[in-house]
């Protein structure tokens, strides 16, 4: 019986003697773990990519638009209408007990004016549930509260770009900026998000 030492010494001769052929079924080795390594590597990478996308625009969401209008035969595109109301989405989340939280949203362009310092963003006036529903974290301050949405409160929180453009690198929170003549406290500033999958800044934003 041959021993595991004159195994090794053997298979060490057959290399040797074929350094040519030994060389080349190492590198295909070396070549195929690589290649499936790489593979796995950019697998997991493509995985962890998309679920952060995914996380920055919240999970499991249900979107419900507002309809469509025709005006002189001309159809306008989906939320042409207002056919939703705030009362719809008290109701969703009353009489659906599945759903976790519910937002109720309605974004435009403005140009928001603090001092001398004045920057165009995107608007949105949101109820609380915004922070559950679109996974969205604060930095400074505090977040909206029921009693700010009941009463309408003049109040706003930044994303981060609109946060330094306007302020550089001060604390807004407590300061007033105004949009379209209307003067909201500033009580928070978000974490950044960086852009989206469609190179939009998700933190060029302010919420009211």
């Amino acid at each position: 019986m041959i021993s595991f030492v004159e195994t090794c010494r053997v298979s060490f001769r057959a290399i040797v003697s074929n350094k040519m052929r030994s060389g080349l079924a190492m590198l295909g080795i070396v070549i195929g773990v690589g290649a499936v390594i790489a593979m796995l590597a950019l697998g997991a990478g493509a995985t962890f990519q998309i679920k952060s996308v995914m996380s920055s625009m919240g999970s499991n969401l249900l979107m419900i638009r507002p309809g469509t209008v025709t005006s002189g035969g001309i159809r306008m595109g989906a939320g042409s209408i207002p056919s939703l109301t705030l009362s719809d989405a008290t109701a969703i989340k009353e009489e659906c007990p599945s759903i976790e939280e519910v937002l109720a949203q309605y974004s435009g362009v403005a140009q928001v004016v603090y001092g001398n310092q004045n920057w165009s963003t995107q608007i949105s006036g949101v109820t609380e549930g915004v922070f559950v529903v679109n996974d969205w974290q604060l930095k400074l301050g505090r977040p909206f509260t029921e009693q700010d949405i009941r009463s309408a409160a003049k109040v706003a929180i930044l994303g981060t770009t609109v946060a330094q453009e306007l302020f550089g690198y001060s604390d807004p929170v407590g300061e007033t900026i105004r949009i379209k003549n209307i003067p909201f406290q500033v009580i928070g500033v978000l974490e950044s998000k960086g852009e989206s999958s469609w190179g939009r800044d998700q933190d060029d934003v302010v919420m009211v």
